[in-house]
This record gives C-alpha cells, sequence and structure tokens, in this order.
C-alpha cells in the first residue's frame, strides 16, 4: 500500500492506493491554517476508515512543493517519519505536477509565492514560472489553485487540488518502477523556490 500525502497548501489531501497505484481512499480538505493539527489525525482515521495498517504501507509519496512553507514542512515531516519508522522507500514530487495529473482538464497550476505572486505551471511546461497577481487574471485558461488564493486573486473558477494525493500514488508507481529505492531520505527537501519570507539567502 502507498501512503500519499500533499500539503504544499491550505488545501490538503491524502490517498492510500495499491502498489499500482489503483486508488484505495482519498481524503482532500481545505484546513485553513490547521495543517498541522489536522494531517496526522486524519490520516489515522482514513486507515482505520478502510481497515488498513500503517505497517502495510510500502511506500511513501510526498508533495515536494512549491508552496506553503508551514504545510511543506508537516507534510514532509509526517511523509519522513513514516517512511524512517518502516523503512520504507519515499517519493517526492512536484506538487504542481501532481495537482495538474489530478485535474485533467486544467490548463495550469497555481501556488502562492508572495503577497501578490504566484507560481505557475502551465500544463507542458517543465517548471513553474513566478507571475503577478494581475498577470494571472488575464490568462483565459483553467487553473487550479488552492482556495485561499482563488479567493485573494479572484479566481472563482479554479479547482481546488483536494485529489492531488491520488495523483502523487500514481506517479510514484511510474518512479519506484525506475528506481526502487526512492529518493534518499536524508537529502529529500521541500522545493520551496525562494526563501520563506524574513529569511535571507
Amino acid at each position: 500500500m502507498i501512503i500519499a500525502v500533499e500539503s504544499a497548501s491550505t488545501d490538503l489531501s491524502l490517498a492510500l492506493a495499491e502498489a499500482d497505484g489503483s486508488l484505495i481512499a482519498l481524503d482532500g480538505w481545505t484546513a485553513g491554517r490547521r495543517q498541522g493539527s489536522e494531517l496526522l489525525p486524519r490520516l489515522l482515521a482514513l486507515l482505520e476508515a478502510h481497515n488498513r495498517r500503517l505497517d502495510a504501507t510500502t511506500a511513501i509519496a510526498v508533495g515536494i512543493g512549491p508552496g506553503s512553507f508551514t504545510g511543506l514542512r508537516v507534510g514532509m515531516s509526517v511523509a519522513k517519519g513514516i517512511a524512517f519508522g518502516l523503512q520504507r522507500p519515499i517519493v517526492g514530487i512536484g506538487s504542481l505536477d501532481a495537482w495538474l495529473a489530478a485535474e485533467s482538464g486544467a490548463a495550469g497550476a497555481l501556488a502562492r509565492a508572495g503577497a501578490r505572486e504566484a507560481y505557475l505551471l502551465e500544463r507542458g511546461s517543465v517548471a513553474p514560472v513566478v507571475v503577478d497577481r494581475d498577470a494571472i487574471g488575464e490568462r483565459p485558461i483553467g487553473l487550479v489553485a488552492p482556495t485561499e488564493l482563488a479567493e485573494a486573486f479572484g479566481l472563482p473558477r479554479a479547482v481546488a487540488p483536494h485529489r492531488a494525493a491520488a495523483a502523487l500514488a500514481t506517479l510514484a508507481v511510474h518512479r519506484l518502477a525506475a528506481e526502487p529505492a526512492g529518493d534518499d531520505l536524508r537529502r529529500l527537501e521541500p522545493a520551496y523556490l525562494r526563501a520563506p519570507r524574513g529569511i535571507g539567502p
């Protein structure tokens, strides 16, 4: 069983999937500022609801951002703790890639990069770019974006990334097929792309 954790924004998701990536269960919700208090209890509840044991985990998939500094630290801590405790492989995957994989109709994925800026990954692009809020409003494309960002930037038709963890699990299966050992647990870190506010280079 694969456990997938996506916490790069205030819209979080968790998934349980079979080793081939087929979905067992998905939980997606808007946490606001409560990422730290809700993630692990909801994971344990999801396991219990589907009669799965934590020690049946074969691999862990985790979204590495970019996105919320706090959310990424919380998700990475939970994922790394499980991987270390059970000695299972861990796979880090770009969060925006997972958001787009989960929403096939979206042309781009958007994560907060500052008060008036966001990281935009357009479908087919290799890496996200930083765009200004005004420039985002001019783009006639369907977007995956966290609820709080969609509200702040005036994007009423944006879809929240509540299904991203299911896509993480599927993407992890492909990575593990090529690299069965997964990522180096000690070196795996969030991809912040920018230093958090108040932190120098």
